[in-house]
């Protein structure tokens, strides 16, 4: 369970300062699948980053399973071993294969590891593009391979930050399905400003004006 209670943020805006989140108070189930909704520019990046601890508030607490995680450590620790994050951009590494750069999200990968890895990237149907290079790929199956990336650690949050905004509609539709399915069990927090790829079913919250409202 995620928890966020009484968040702030503010950031320097020139000589002023703008103020994104001020009070915000969210809570998210085990199990849950959430899609942040809002125009360009709401805070849907912002609050992401604040729940995946990638960003510290300017006020307020983020909690795990009733857990305080303000401590820089305690929140690295986080990251590392209960999150999974995807983004935009795949932010895959052009000279290692798709292989390579899911093991990448794993420390000391062994043949277990590699082997689910596969097994994964086989379910993401890229089982023949395993020793290929992103340059080869088109987007929708670089963005897969990200995909892939993220759950080889098996994480309890899924974090997909516009996952969809730079492929056409067809292939946003059919990664976020795979997307759902592969967070089956797991918290997964989208955040898209196209409401068309929603799949049902999910908890939808819209971000605008400072505040974090049930849609």
């Amino acid at each position: 369970m995620i928890q966020a209670k009484n968040l702030k943020l503010v950031y320097p805006d020139g000589a002023r300062e703008k103020t994104v989140f001020d009070g915000v108070n969210l809570k998210i189930d085990e199990g849950e699948r959430v899609v942040l909704v809002g125009p360009s520019g709401s805070g849907k990046s912002s609050l992401i980053y604040l729940l995946s601890l990638l960003k510290a508030p300017t006020a307020g607490r983020i909690y795990f399973d009733g857990r305080g995680c303000a401590a820089p450590a305690d929140a690295l620790k986080m990251r590392y071993e209960r999150f999974g994050f995807i983004f935009q951009q795949h932010f895959l590494i052009g000279y290692l294969t798709v292989l390579e750069n899911v093991l990448l999200s794993v420390k000391g990968a062994d043949e277990k590891t590699r082997a689910r890895a596969c097994e994964i990237l086989e379910t993401l149907g890229l089982k023949e593009h395993l020793h290929k290079k992103p340059p080869c790929l088109s987007g929708g199956e670089r963005q897969r391979a990200a995909i892939a990336r993220a759950l080889l650690k098996n994480p309890r949050v899924l974090f997909a930050d516009e996952p969809t905004a730079s492929l056409d509609h067809a292939t946003a539709a059919a990664v976020m399905r795979m997307l759902n399915d592969a967070a089956a069990g797991k918290i997964l927090i989208t955040a898209t400003h196209d409401l068309s790829l929603l799949q049902g079913g999910e908890r939808v919250l819209r971000v605008a004006d400072g505040r974090v409202t049930e849609n």
